[in-house]
C-alpha cells in the first residue's frame, strides 16, 4: 500500500484519519508537533500505536517538514492551529502556522513528486451563509483571523496547482464532533460541563446554526476524496446538508444526559459581532455524486459515543474556559 504522511496527526481528526489509513492497511508516518514530553497527542491511546511511525517537527519549520516527506507517496495535511476565540488575541501565530506551514507542505510535496496532497480547509472560510446548502462556489469571506489564513492557505494551495501542477485537492470538512475533542469546541464544553455537574453552564451565543459530522464519517470523507475523487485542484465539501442551533443542540444533549440547568453567558465566548457565523449548512452533493461516501452515524449516535468517551476521559476536562 502507499506510503502516507498525515500532518496534525496527533490532534482531533487526524488522529482518527491515521486510525483509518492504519485499518486500510497503508503504510502511516505521523507527523506531530515536537514538544519536550515527546507526547503524540491522541495517538498515544490508539491501538495501532504500534503500527505507526511518529515523526516529531513544526510545521512552520521548512527543513522537517521536507524531511517527513522523504519517500511519502501521498500527504494528508491536517497541521494547523484552529481555535477561533485565539485567533483575536494571535493573529501572527495562525498565519505562521496555518499560512506558511501550509507553503512548507505544498513546497516539499512539489520538489519530493509526491503523487496527491489533500490540504484541509474549513467550513469557516465561507462565513456566514449568503444561500443554502453552501456548496463549493460559494464566496469566500474571513470573518475571523482563523478563517482569513485558512483561504489564504487554499488559494496558495489552488494556485500550485495551477502553476506547477501539484495534484492538490482541498477537503472542507464542516463541523466535526466525537471522542477526542478538546472542550474548546461546543459539543465536549456541554457534555463535560454537564457530567461534571455544574449548575450552570457557560456558553455563547445559541443562535448560530451548524451542520455537524461525526468525526469518523469526515475522517472517511478525507479517504473516499483520495481514492474516488478524481479531480485536482478543487474543493470538496465534507457535511451532512443538516444544520441545527446551538440552542437546540443544547437541549438534545441535556435530554440525553437527563439533566436541568441555567444558562451563563459567558462574554469570552461570544465572538465580536461582525465576526460571527451565524448559519452553515453543506451542500454535499459533489461528494456524494463523486465518491462512495455516507454518514454512517445519526447525530443521536454521535452524540451517545461521545458522551460515553468524555465520562469515561472526564479526568481530563477543567472547568476552565481556554481559549
Amino acid at each position: 500500500m502507499k506510503k502516507v504522511l498525515v500532518t496534525g496527526a496527533g490532534g482531533f481528526i487526524g488522529s482518527h484519519l491515521v486510525e483509518l489509513l492504519c485499518e486500510k492497511g497503508y503504510e502511516v508516518t505521523a507527523f506531530v508537533r515536537y514538544n519536550s514530553s515527546n507526547s503524540w497527542g491522541r495517538l498515544e491511546q490508539s491501538k495501532f500505536r504500534d503500527d505507526i511511525k511518529v515523526i516529531s517537527g513544526d510545521i512552520r519549520d521548512f527543513d522537517s517538514v521536507y524531511k517527513a516527506t522523504e519517500n511519502m507517496e501521498v500527504i494528508f495535511h491536517l497541521a494547523a492551529l484552529i481555535g477561533i476565540p485565539y485567533s483575536y488575541l494571535s493573529p501572527k501565530a495562525y498565519i505562521e502556522t496555518n499560512v506558511t506551514g501550509t507553503y512548507n507542505v505544498l513546497e516539499s510535496a512539489k520538489l519530493r513528486g509526491i503523487e496527491q496532497l489533500l490540504i484541509t480547509s474549513t467550513s469557516e472560510t465561507y462565513g456566514s451563509a449568503q444561500y443554502v446548502p453552501i456548496d463549493e462556489r460559494h464566496e469566500l469571506v474571513g470573518q475571523s483571523p482563523y478563517s482569513a489564513t485558512k483561504i489564504a492557505s487554499d488559494e496558495i494551495s489552488l494556485s500550485y496547482f495551477r502553476s506547477f501542477g501539484l495534484p492538490v485537492k482541498i477537503v472542507r470538512p464542516f463541523n466535526t464532533y466525537g471522542p477526542g475533542q478538546s472542550a474548546r469546541a461546543f459539543i465536549p464544553t456541554v457534555i463535560s460541563q454537564m457530567i461534571l455537574k455544574n449548575e450552570e453552564i457557560s456558553l455563547g451565543s445559541l443562535e448560530p446554526t451548524r451542520d455537524f459530522t461525526f468525526v469518523r464519517d469526515t475522517a472517511n470523507g478525507f479517504y473516499e476524496i483520495y481514492k474516488n475523487f478524481k479531480s485536482h485542484g478543487e474543493v470538496v465539501n465534507i457535511g451532512n446538508n443538516k444544520e441545527i442551533s446551538m440552542g437546540d443542540l443544547l437541549e438534545v444533549i441535556a435530554n440525553k444526559l437527563d439533566y436541568e440547568f441555567e444558562i451563563k453567558t459567558d462574554p469570552k465566548r461570544i465572538r465580536p459581532a461582525n465576526s460571527e457565523v451565524e448559519r452553515l449548512r453543506c451542500d454535499n452533493a459533489k461528494l456524494l455524486s463523486h465518491t462512495e461516501w455516507s454518514a454512517n452515524y445519526t447525530l443521536s449516535e454521535g452524540l451517545d459515543l461521545t458522551i460515553d468517551w468524555i465520562r469515561d476521559n472526564i479526568y481530563k476536562f477543567k472547568n476552565i474556559y481556554n481559549v
